[in-house]
């Protein structure tokens, strides 16, 4: 499946989509007007807007999209309806042969003799093909916009008077079907919303997240790079970029430990028998790095970890007493992505899990997902993330994509369900999104910029212990198989960095800054002292892990205004500016990078009030 895709089609609203898609038909009736030539791939909606695949005769530039747009509102001013054709598919097939349409001529033959799922699967774009079917079909459905005549499913709104407020946003290349071996086509994404308030958001989201690229935050701030050498995918994390992954994972266990997990350790390449056992292999091997060794065994290095915590669980026979069993670790996977799928950190070639394994008996499962409830609930408060709650079930129709027997699967999703009943949460269930290990609980968070992220998880697994033979012995003496649930609070590490980036903007709360105070002094008679506040401040010592406060002496030769600013580039919580008058009294002149001024504060003051931002993960006004 051309997942690429799939992902930009996730969580659109019905209504937004029904809009979307009707105006990616438009979109394509006007370009139609202005370059009769065009041939038409795959159009549909998707997260944030709508696109559509197509061969032209000229290479689009803006200027183009500004035609086409203009063309589009003459079209919808004329209010042209959406008139639904029924064809044969021989006829259909015909007609788009005498329109020399020859991408949806591919499409018509695809339906016809394999059906509407592998026309989905390979293009994308289900709105195009009808209702799901393995076999092939004898009818068809197009839909009529003026003198566009598009093969569609639909539903489509009325006319085009019903279609609200859109704009095309840009050009991009993409190979038909998903395939570098064919033709690439031009594609022309746009986004519509029902209001013109609506779409305003919308851009002014898009100019906000721009500013908060997380690319360009990172290089500014000193957080992390990335180097032609190492290869693309693979970050290479500063000191202050690893002082906040260290702060976040020590922040998960301190939430997790009291709860009874314990930090364990894997290597990071492992026999291939390992996931053929585990069944990853035949789900996961082509995005696997594979190496090799002097002993010709064939091995590869780690795409995920549950399969190697099994084993240390299975190192020896356990008792019902000892359950549960919760094993922790901060480790790094790889897998094999695409280049062109890479994105900054949110999307690489290698990444951070904070993952743990329960392995439980099914009376207590139950209290164990309650418990990562818990943590998952305690990491996201001080972040100020709303989360929303997903059932993640599995495809009936589609049972080869999974490990187990339906039985298993109805048992396992109950049980999640019984849970979310406990917390007294609303949530979603969405079938087809589940693990093919096991049904989950997937937590949203939403940012600053109100877009959402799939982030925490709690994923119920009744397969890798009867894959790996799993026992303990129950309190009736018998061998028993234990159930294992999965689950992270942060998902991966270096995803949630690019996240919580832009989400403060890089302007991290004080508990999460790697530098937390900027000693300023105005002359170089001011440093002696100081040098003394910023031990003073250093020496404040948090309960483990939070360490000290994190200070710093600017000695460069600059103006004091320059130094402020720079703190101020650097997004610094504290200045602390030192004069004559502040090396007499014991004191320092306080700024924050806000620029509110809070004038002169006893280093007892300062260092008590930092020493509480720390603790409570928030800041004082």
């Amino acid at each position: 499946m051309n997942t690429s895709i799939e992902a930009e089609k996730q969580n659109i609203q019905p209504d937004l989509a029904l809009v979307r898609h009707s105006t990616a038909h438009l979109m394509a009736a006007a370009v139609q007007l202005l370059w009769p030539e065009a041939k038409f791939g795959v159009g549909p909606a998707i997260k944030h807007g709508f696109y559509y695949d197509m061969e032209l005769p000229v290479a689009l530039t803006p200027k183009d999209l500004e035609r086409i747009e203009s063309k589009m509102r003459e079209l919808k001013n004329k209010k042209l309806g959406y008139e639904r054709i029924e064809m044969d598919i021989d006829e259909a097939i015909a007609d788009m042969t005498r329109r020399n349409q020859p991408y949806k001529v591919e499409l018509l033959q695809l339906l016809k003799e394999k059906g509407s799922t592998a026309v989905a699967e390979e293009t994308g774009d289900s709105e195009a093909v009808g209702v799901s079917s393995d076999q092939g079909v004898e009818k068809v459905s197009f839909y009529k916009t003026g003198e566009f005549v598009d093969l569609c499913r639909g539903p489509h709104v009325e006319s085009t008077k019903q279609i609200g407020a859109f704009k095309l946003m840009s050009i991009a290349g993409a190979y038909w079907r998903g395939d570098e071996k064919n033709k690439q086509l031009q594609r022309l994404y746009g986004t519509a919303f029902n209001t013109k308030e609506e779409l305003e958001h919308h851009l002014w989201v898009l100019e906000e997240a721009k500013k908060r690229d997380h690319r360009r935050l990172g290089q500014e701030l000193d957080l992390f790079t990335f180097s032609d050498l190492v290869g693309a995918g693979l970050p290479l994390f500063t000191p202050k970029g690893t002082l906040i992954r260290d702060l976040l994972e020590e922040f998960v266990q301190s939430l997790q430990e009291p709860l009874g997990y314990q930090r364990v350790h894997i290597p990071h390449i492992t026999k291939n028998d390992l996931y053929k056992t585990s069944g990853h292999w035949d789900k996961f091997q082509e995005d696997i790095f594979h190496v090799s060794g002097k002993s010709g065994e064939d091995f590869c290095i780690k795409p995920m970890n549950c399969p190697h915590h099994t084993q240390i669980y299975a190192s020896r026979m356990r008792s019902y007493r000892e359950l549960p069993v919760r094993l922790s670790e901060v480790t790094t996977v790889y897998r094999d992505e695409l280049p062109g799928t890479l994105h900054g950190l949110s999307r690489v070639r290698s990444f951070t899990q904070d993952d743990a394994h329960v392995f439980c008996m099914s009376e207590q499962v139950r209290e164990e997902a309650l418990r990562i409830y818990s943590i998952i609930e305690g990491f996201y408060r001080p972040f100020g993330m709303e989360l929303s709650v997903q059932l993640s079930l599995w495809d009936e129709q589609h049972p080869e994509k999974y490990l187990g027997t339906p039985e298993i699967w109805h048992d396992a999703q109950e049980q999640l369900r019984q849970v979310l009943r406990e917390k007294g949460v609303e949530w979603t269930e969405v079938a087809g999104e589940a693990a093919f290990y096991g049904p989950k609980i997937d937590f949203t968070a939403k940012d600053a910029l109100e877009r959402s992220w799939q982030l925490a998880t709690i994923q119920l697994d009744f397969n890798l212990p009867e894959r790996f033979n799993l026992e303990y012995i129950a309190a009736d003496g018998h061998a028993t198989r234990p159930i294992m649930l999965h689950r992270a609070i942060l998902g991966s590490v270096e995803r949630f960095m690019s996240i919580l980036i832009e989400h403060y903007a890089g302007v991290f709360p004080t508990w999460l800054a790697p530098v937390q105070a900027m000693i300023i002094p105005i002359a170089d008679r001011h440093l002696d002292y100081a040098q003394q506040v910023q031990q003073t401040l250093q020496a404040v010592k948090f309960p483990s892990p939070l360490s000290s406060l994190r200070v710093e002496v600017d000695y460069a030769r600059e103006s004091m205004q320059k130094k402020i600013r720079t703190a101020q580039m650097q997004k610094i919580p504290y200045m602390l500016v030192i004069g004559d008058k502040e090396a007499e009294s014991g004191t320092v002149a306080v700024r924050r990078r806000s620029g509110n001024d809070l004038g002169a504060i006893s280093l007892e003051a300062l260092a008590e009030r930092m020493k509480t931002e720390v603790l409570t993960r928030s800041d004082l006004a």
